[in-house]
């Protein structure tokens, strides 16, 4: 199973939800789950698009009973972990998508990076070692390089 990390911020920004909802729909439609921290904001609208795709959504949630995921997760996984479950949310996924973010999706892209994984970033940290994508068809272009053509 082809599974992609998707952070950001819980407290989005419209352009922020809106991009990460196009990705999510993008994403299932070319049948890759979705990997994400299980909240709101950035990690809400990636859940949302993704299902309305019939795509596959987790979320690693920070609470020991999920109380707080949104209602598009489909698989919660409780951590009881707090803010201490990112180097998880990112080590689930081949890659990681940052759209926008604060403290929490910084301190996610940091993980990602020391794991050595394939970070894409939209609007985020400007951090050596992040490929910066400029719209969602570019991101979504820069998820199927990475997977190989034939997504």
């Amino acid at each position: 199973m082809r599974l992609v990390s998707v952070i950001g911020s819980s407290n989005s920004n419209e352009e922020e939800y809106r991009t990460a909802y196009i990705v999510g729909k993008e994403l299932a439609k070319r049948g890759i789950a979705v990997v994400c921290g299980g909240r709101t904001g950035v990690m809400e609208a990636v859940c949302k698009g993704a299902k309305e795709e019939g795509g596959l959504t987790i979320g690693i949630m920070p609470s020991y009973d999920g109380h707080e995921a949104n209602p598009y997760v489909d698989i919660k996984i409780n951590t009881g972990m707090s803010w201490n479950r990112n180097p998880i949310v990112v080590a689930s996924g081949d890659m990681v998508i940052a759209i926008g973010g604060h403290y929490g999706t910084l301190s996610e892209i940091a993980y990602a990076l020391i794991l050595g994984k394939y970070v894409v970033g939209y609007k985020t940290h400007d951090i050596d070692g992040i490929e910066k994508a400029r719209s969602t068809d570019e991101i979504i272009r820069k998820v199927e390089e990475f997977y190989g053509q034939g997504t």
